[in-house]
């Protein structure tokens, strides 16, 4: 079958053929019908050797979809010729975390060497792949896969940063969305179904603030040295009640903790190498900072579930399986419109 890995530190993911997997016991293999790329793909693909630890070849993509062709020996028969979408975050589905579908934090994870699709494991973007357990695959009842795929992460990710913060995000609040990209401008959207908040959306980038503007944000602005001033100008001179940075480098880190008001959140989603200071005086009073990691398996369904009521969608460009290089050419120039779909 074809596949796009990453083979060689510091080059560039390759079109190969090598073998069509088979399921051993307990598994499900699927014939993929649209696999997602992500920013997260680039990052690993950055890394140096010595801090490289996901393992080569690596057959990428950790947001998929596919028609379950085959089980192993254990597997129910009956899931045969399903369309599910796949979640993501594995664990080992036995420790308090998991038991609560909360595999994304799995406790014993790291120590049994459990990884994730695409970040470790083989990924979604080739023509068949492995799911280690039925468990991580969730019926996509009709919804379209391409159009669908990029919610198991751009999707679930932005869900579970926000859930976490909207108790808060009550009218009269204020959410500031800092990178309007493939997760950023699926936020705005999650923010304007789940909360009464005012979104403010941030970019460096005027065709994604058009984006913001097109999926729902009240108000979009470059992020410069003068979004600090507009934000506190539209809040009243109080700052943002939660503060969602899908880019995390050092300036946008700085924008958040200095924008967030007293007892607001600063949620760190992007990947970005910044630190911030902490402590009684290093902010506003009673703020915190959280770095959420994904998201469960309940909410990938709830996810699901406002796509299917229309409440959510992704910007989306489709590459065929040969073009997945391009794809990812596309993501690191940053000139995608929202994320880009793989289909074999």
């Amino acid at each position: 079958m074809k596949a796009l890995q990453y083979r060689t530190i510091g080059s560039a993911p390759e079109v190969v053929e090598i073998d069509t997997p088979v399921p051993g016991p307990g598994q499900l293999r699927l014939k993929v019908t649209a696999a997602g790329v992500c920013h997260s793909d680039a990052f690993l693909m950055s890394l140096p050797a010595e801090a490289y630890t996901f393992g080569l070849p690596l057959t990428l993509g950790h947001e998929g979809a596919g028609i379950i062709d085959m089980v192993g020996e254990g597997v129910d028969g009956r899931h045969l010729g399903v369309e599910v979408a796949v979640y993501g975050p594995w664990g080992c589905g036995q420790c308090y975390a998991c038991a609560q579908g909360h595999e994304n934090y799995c406790e014993r994870a790291a120590a049994e060497g459990i990884v994730p699709p695409g970040l470790g494991a083989p990924g979604s973007i080739a023509e068949y792949m492995i799911i280690d357990d039925l468990r991580h695959v969730v019926p996509l009842d009709g919804l379209d896969a391409v159009k669908t795929v990029s919610l198991t992460d751009a999707g679930l990710t932005p869900y579970h940063a926000i859930k976490g913060s909207l108790a808060k995000l009550v009218p009269g609040s204020t959410a500031v969305v800092i990178g309007v990209g493939g997760l950023g401008h699926v936020a705005v959207q999650l923010l304007r179904a789940l909360s009464p908040a005012t979104v403010i959306a941030l970019d460096v980038d005027d065709a994604k603030l058009a984006l913001a503007t097109e999926v729902g944000a009240h108000h979009a602005m470059r992020s410069d040295a003068a979004a600090f001033e507009a934000i506190k100008a539209l809040t009243n001179g109080l700052g943002a009640t939660a503060v969602f940075d899908f880019v995390a480098a050092q300036a946008t880190m700085d924008l958040a903790k200095a924008v967030v008001r007293v007892e607001g959140d600063a949620v760190l989603v992007g990947v970005g190498a910044g630190v911030l200071p902490v402590g009684v005086l290093a902010g506003s009073y009673d703020s915190s900072i959280r770095a959420p990691y994904w998201g469960t398996r309940s909410e990938l369904f709830e996810v699901l579930e406002l796509a299917r009521r229309g409440q959510v969608h992704v910007e989306t460009e489709v590459f065929s399986l040969d073009a997945a290089p391009t794809a990812y050419e596309r993501l690191h120039e940053g000139s995608l419109r929202g994320r880009a779909v793989i289909v074999p």
